[in-house]
């Protein structure tokens, strides 16, 4: 009998409940049956994978057909609802085919970025116990499979744990689980017999209530965190996100990887609940993004500030493409204000946005509001959701006052895979504490001016600071480590690790440090990008190190610090 993971996902008072079920944010529709509505509506619609070496196109209608088969193998394996998927793809046609598959099975998708290794994907797979995981075999220089295939001592499939057993040495544990390759080098679909199945008909009944998506986030902690969202979570986020869309948009070609929040959102789920064609691409090309939304007219850009800005800065950038990318969001990691005018002087209109993969859309803003307070803010609490900006007591502080940002709203997630770190997170009320820092005006605009979270945000990619300390303390003759974000023209934030060290110790360079990092099983989008060697660091009362103060100072003084070491 194989084992479903018991989530403890946090209750919802009634009062709240029975308010986004009046304002239609909670349907009573699953993920899976969201997903059959809209494809079905837009089985004619360009599904298109922009790739090097294996590009794919096709039409919406054949992907949700193939999705069909996939949600058939699934059942056929006795896998449906309560029971754990996961997949590390990159932007591929089997990732839309997975997740989407899934869904409709009725079953917990676990969607993990394609370039994480072995320290974060041993973490997730020794967490979620999924009964079946997807990988592709290489990807450049990446081999996801054999990361998978490293991790035996917490995840393996059936027969390849000790003695033929579990990774536990079980037999209980270690019936049902499975292991899928798709061989990113094939161009057909590559899922082996889960596609053999007929399709099912409808999607899988399952209560809306119960989780549909964990999403794994480096936060602030030194592990991933297990973010859990239901069903009804997630149909409030798309519908969310599509209300505030333009209605003469044109599609959008997605670079972020669909194993991370803001990829999933924009190339596997918005465009099913618009309506729209879905175009992936698997690299971040500027050079390819830019002729293929001259091919097949679709806007690009959006997500992290270094989209659009390696689309802006390319010599190939033209009128033609200008016009597509009329209107473009932008969040996921700090946007600079001299960014976004210059964005808007080339005559884009730009929204910014706030959220997290706990509370993906907090603020935004629909694009006829006013381009002045979209460019210069994080936006205002978006349809359901509800703010406030609090003090280091909890108490509300006035208009125009920096606290602490609360959220809540239908699209808040349901907690933690960890049940201590959600009552950490959420209060009885419902209240997320984001950890973020941020002024609340009396028209309801929200801007963000630092975070309590001790987290760096990369390109959109959340990298744990304390993860990276904890490695880098076992570097040779390192006493301590403190790990920050400084600004970054391209990317919004990079790493710096300001390290202390033993006396007499001999100095790292940043080759060194990388290396560790990368004997660990680090992933490379998290090594430091700066290093500071330190005689003593800022500190307060108690001894503790004031990142604050390590913050400021790269925000406020001098390009290139004594010490500083960068490529």
């Amino acid at each position: 009998m194989v084992r479903s993971p018991s989530w403890q996902l946090r209750s919802v008072s009634p009062e709240l409940e029975a308010g986004y079920r009046a304002a239609g944010w909670w349907d009573g529709r699953s993920l899976g049956e969201l997903l059959s509505d809209r494809l079905g509506s837009a089985a004619d619609m360009d599904f298109r994978v922009w790739s090097a070496t294996r590009p794919w196109r096709g039409t919406v209608g054949e992907v949700h057909a193939l999705a069909r088969r996939f949600a058939a193998g699934l059942a056929d394996r006795g896998i449906g609802p309560g029971d754990v998927v996961a997949m590390q793809l990159p932007n591929c046609m089997e990732a839309a085919v997975v997740f989407w598959g899934t869904a409709l099975a009725g079953a917990v998708i676990v969607p993990v970025v394609h370039f994480y290794g072995a320290r974060e994907v041993s973490f997730i797979l020794g967490q979620a116990d999924p009964r079946l995981v997807v990988v592709g075999d290489r990807f450049g220089s990446l081999e996801p499979a054999a990361v998978v295939a490293s991790c035996g001592d917490v995840w393996a499939p059936d027969g390849d744990g000790p003695d033929g057993h579990g990774p536990d040495g079980s037999t209980a544990d270690a019936v049902g689980r499975e292991l899928v390759v798709v061989g990113l080098s094939d161009r057909a679909p590559s899922l082996g017999d889960l596609l053999a199945r007929d399709p099912i008909e409808r999607p899988v009944p399952v209560d809306p209530a119960d989780a549909a998506l964990i999403a794994y986030t480096s936060g602030t902690t030194s592990e991933p965190k297990g973010v859990i969202h239901t069903h009804r979570s997630l149909g409030a986020e798309v519908r969310q996100l599509g209300a505030i869309q333009p209605a003469e948009g044109l599609p959008l070609l997605t670079g972020a990887p669909v194993g991370h929040a803001i990829g999933m959102l924009s190339g596997l789920l918005l465009p099913a609940q618009r309506g729209q064609p879905v175009h992936l691409i698997d690299v971040w090309d500027p050079t390819a993004v830019l002729a293929a939304m001259v091919e097949a007219d679709v806007n690009a850009g959006s997500g992290a500030t270094f989209f659009l800005q390696s689309l802006l800065d390319s010599p190939g950038c033209g009128p033609e493409h200008l016009e597509r990318l009329r209107y473009v969001g932008l969040g996921g990691a700090s946007v600079p204000r001299s960014f976004t005018e210059r964005a808007v002087g080339l005559g884009l209109s730009v929204t910014r946005s706030y959220g997290s993969t706990e509370h993906p859309s907090t603020t935004g803003g629909s694009y006829d509001l006013p381009q002045e307070r979209r460019a210069a803010t994080d936006g205002r609490a978006l349809p359901g959701v509800e703010l406030r900006i609090v003090d280091e007591e909890g108490r509300d502080v006035p208009a125009g006052a920096a606290g602490e940002i609360w959220s809540r709203g239908p699209d808040l997630f349901a907690g933690y895979t960890d049940p201590a770190l959600t009552a950490a997170a959420v209060d009885a009320d419902g209240w997320y504490r984001t950890g973020d820092i941020g002024v609340l005006d009396g028209d309801g605009w929200l801007t963000i001016t630092d975070r309590l979270k001790d987290v760096i945000i990369r390109g959109g990619e959340n990298i744990s600071a304390s993860e990276v300390e904890s490695l880098l303390l076992s570097l040779d003759g390192v006493v301590e480590v403190a790990v920050v974000a400084a600004p970054d023209e391209r990317l919004g934030e990079h790493a710096v690790a300001f390290v202390r060290l033993l006396p007499g110790a001999d100095e790292p360079t940043l080759d060194d440090v990388r290396a560790h990092l990368a004997a660990r099983g680090l992933a490379r989008q998290k090594w430091p990008e700066e290093l500071r060697v330190a005689q003593d660091l800022p500190r307060t009362a108690t001894g503790k190190v004031r990142k604050v103060d390590l913050r400021a100072a790269l925000r406020t003084g001098p390009g290139r610090a004594a010490g500083a070491q960068r490529p």
